[in-house]
C-alpha cells in the first residue's frame, strides 16, 4: 500500500516490526480499545519496557514496569541473564505481569498495577512457579493458573503467590522438538487454546498449538503445526516464535511474535536483536491459520493511530531520564544524574572500561539497521564516550581522555586499541554510524559496518575507524540482547550535553 503521510510530514503506513530493536518476547493485552505490550530487559535497569497502541501497529514506550531498584536486584546478573520473558494481562480492572528474575536469589515474581505507565507494586515472589516463561490465565470461576516453559501448570493465587499443588505437565510440542517455552492459554470459543513456541529462539524457532476442554487439558495438537515457522526458508525475517494472540479493533485475530532481520552473507548475522512484529491470524475448523509475516504490513481493517512522533535528539533538561534509556544492572543517582549539571547527562564511573559488568553505561536500543548517534562530551574531569555494546566481551566505543580520542575494540578475549589522535581541549563530538558494507557483496560480507569518529564544529566527520559489524551480533557473541548505543564513564566524572540518534535508513 502506498505510504500514508500526517499533517507533520510523518510517513506511518504499517511496516513490520513493529517494535524494532531489542524488544524480544512480546505479550500483549486489550483494554477497551487501547493495547498494551510488554518485553524482557534482560540484564539491563529499569526493566520490562511496557508500551501502548491504539492500531496495533504503532507503539509508543510509555514506562518501564520494573524501574526502582526494590524491584529489580541485577547487579548479580550475567549478561544476557537478569529477566525473561513477561506475561502482561488484565482481569478484574487491574493489570498482572508476570516474569522471571534470572539472576541468582531471584525466581518468579508477580506486580500489579491500575495504571500500565505505573507505578507498579512491589514484587510478590512466586517460589511455587518453576521454570522460566510464566502465564497467567483465568478460568470461568475465577481460578488462576499459570503455566511455564516445558511445558507444566500450577495453580496459583496471584495476589499472594501461593500456588496449590504439584506441577503437572501439558502437552510439550511435537515429539523431541527442542525448547517447548513460551505457553500462553486462551479460552476461544468452545476450546481452551495452549500456544507454545519450540525449537529454540534461534533459526529453528517456530509457533505449534494444541486444544483442549479445560485449562490443563488433555490437549489435542494442531494437525498444521507449527502454525508458524520461517526455518529452512530465505525469508528475511527469522527467528519467529515466542507469540501471543490478541483480538484488533474491528474483532480479527493478530499475532505478536519475535523475530530477527540477518544481513550479510553466510550464516547471516543479526545486530538488533530479536524485534517484535505483527501477523494476522484467520480461523479455519477453529485452529488458527497465521498469515505471512511481512515487512509491509497489510492494508489494516481499521483507522491508524499514530502516537507522537519519536524525539530522536536528547538535551537532558528534565529531572528524569526518558523510559527508553536503559543502564547497565542499576542506575544509582550517585553514578548517572541530570541534576549535577542542568542540561547535562553527569556520569561518574564505577568500573574502569566497558569490559567490566558495573561499568557505568546508559544507553538506548539501537533500533534501525542504518543510524547515527552523536553525542558532546565534557572529560575534563574524567575519561569516557560513546559505546556500541552487546556484552561485556563484544563492543565498540570511541573514548576521549584529556586531549586524546581513541576507538576500542573488545572482540571476545582480545581488545585493542584501533586508532588515535589528538583534539583541542575542551568538549568534543563523538560519533558512531551503522551502514551497509560496501560492494560487491558476497558469502563473507558482515552486516554492516561501524564507523568511530570525531565531528568538527563545522560538521564535518573525521574518520577514525571503520569495524566490521558482524563482531557486535549475537551469532557471534551468543545471548538473547541485541546492541544498544550509549554513554559510558572510563574514570572519574564524565558531563553530556546532548545526545542525537538519527534512522538513516527511513
Amino acid at each position: 500500500m502506498p505510504p500514508l503521510h500526517q499533517p507533520d510530514g510523518r510517513v506511518t503506513n504499517p511496516m513490520n516490526p513493529v517494535i524494532s530493536g531489542f524488544h524480544p518476547d512480546p505479550s500483549v493485552c486489550r483494554v477497551g480499545d487501547d493495547y498494551y505490550l510488554a518485553c524482557s530487559s534482560f540484564e539491563y535497569f529499569p526493566g520490562v519496557p511496557l508500551f501502548h497502541s491504539r492500531d496495533l501497529v504503532h507503539w509508543t514506550q510509555i514506562g518501564n514496569a520494573l524501574d526502582r531498584p526494590e524491584q529489580l536486584p541485577l547487579t548479580q546478573a550475567w549478561s544476557s541473564g537478569g529477566i525473561y520473558a513477561p506475561t502482561l494481562r488484565h482481569h478484574d480492572g487491574r493489570f498482572w505481569l508476570i516474569v522471571t528474575n534470572c539472576t541468582e536469589g531471584g525466581g518468579n515474581l508477580i506486580i500489579t498495577a491500575t495504571d500500565p505507565a505505573g507505578p507498579w507494586s512491589d514484587p510478590i515472589p512466586a517460589p511455587g512457579v518453576p521454570g522460566i516463561d510464566p502465564d497467567l490465565v483465568w478460568d470461568e470461576d475465577g481460578t488462576c493458573w499459570c503455566t511455564v516453559a516445558g511445558v507444566s501448570q500450577v495453580r496459583l493465587d496471584p495476589s499472594t503467590g501461593q500456588t496449590y499443588g504439584t506441577p503437572h505437565r501439558l502437552w510439550s510440542g511435537g515429539p523431541g522438538a527442542k525448547a517447548p517455552e513460551a505457553p500462553h492459554l486462551y479460552r476461544i470459543g468452545d476450546y481452551w487454546y495452549l500456544l507454545i513456541a519450540e525449537g529454540g529462539t534461534e533459526r529453528g524457532h517456530g509457533v505449534s498449538i494444541a486444544r483442549g476442554p479445560t485449562p490443563a487439558g488433555p490437549f489435542e495438537p494442531c494437525p498444521a503445526n507449527p502454525v508458524l515457522t520461517h526455518r529452512g526458508t530465505d525469508h528475511p525475517v527469522q527467528n519467529t516464535g515466542h507469540a501471543d494472540l490478541v483480538q484488533g479493533p474491528d474483532g480479527s485475530w493478530w499475532m505478536v511474535l519475535l523475530g530477527v532481520r540477518p544481513g550479510g552473507g553466510t550464516p547471516g548475522w543479526h545486530v538488533l536483536g530479536r524485534e517484535t512484529f505483527l501477523a494476522p491470524v484467520t480461523w479455519v475448523d477453529d485452529w488458527p491459520v497465521v498469515g505471512e509475516v511481512t515487512l509491509d504490513l497489510p492494508e489494516l481493517p481499521w483507522p491508524l493511530s499514530p502516537g507522537p512522533a519519536e524525539e530522536h535528539r536528547d538535551d537532558f533538561e528534565h529531572a528524569e531520564l526518558r523510559p527508553s534509556w536503559i543502564s547497565l544492572r542499576d542506575r544509582p543517582a550517585e553514578h548517572c544524574t541530570t541534576k549535577e549539571r542542568p542540561g547535562w547527562l553527569t556520569l561518574r564511573a564505577r568500573g574502569g572500561s566497558l569490559d567490566e559488568p558495573d561499568v557505568v553505561f546508559t544507553g538506548r536500543r539501537q533500533q534501525h539497521l542504518s543510524c547515527r548517534a552523536s553525542t558532546l562530551v565534557d572529560a575534563a574531569e574524567g575519561s569516557g564516550g560513546l559505546a556500541v555494546r552487546l556484552d561485556e566481551r563484544h563492543h565498540y566505543a570511541i573514548e576521549v581522555s584529556g586531549t586524546r580520542v581513541r576507538v576500542v575494540a573488545r572482540v571476545g578475549s582480545l581488545r585493542t586499541v584501533v586508532a588515535e589522535r589528538s583534539v583541542p581541549a575542551g568538549p568534543v563530538v563523538l560519533a558512531v554510524t551503522m551502514t551497509e558494507p560496501p560492494s560487491p557483496h558476497g558469502p563473507c560480507t558482515g552486516p554492516d559496518v561501524v564507523s568511530l569518529g570525531v565531528e568538527q564544529p563545522d560538521g564535518t566527520f573525521t574518520q577514525l575507524a571503520a569495524l566490521d559489524g558482524r563482531y557486535l551480533s549475537t551469532e557471534v557473541a551468543g545471548g538473547f540482547t541485541g546492541r544498544v548505543i550509549g554513554m559510558y564513564a572510563a574514570a572519574g566524572t564524565v558531563h553530556f550535553d546532548w545526545f542525537d540518534y538519527d534512522p538513516l535508513d527511513g
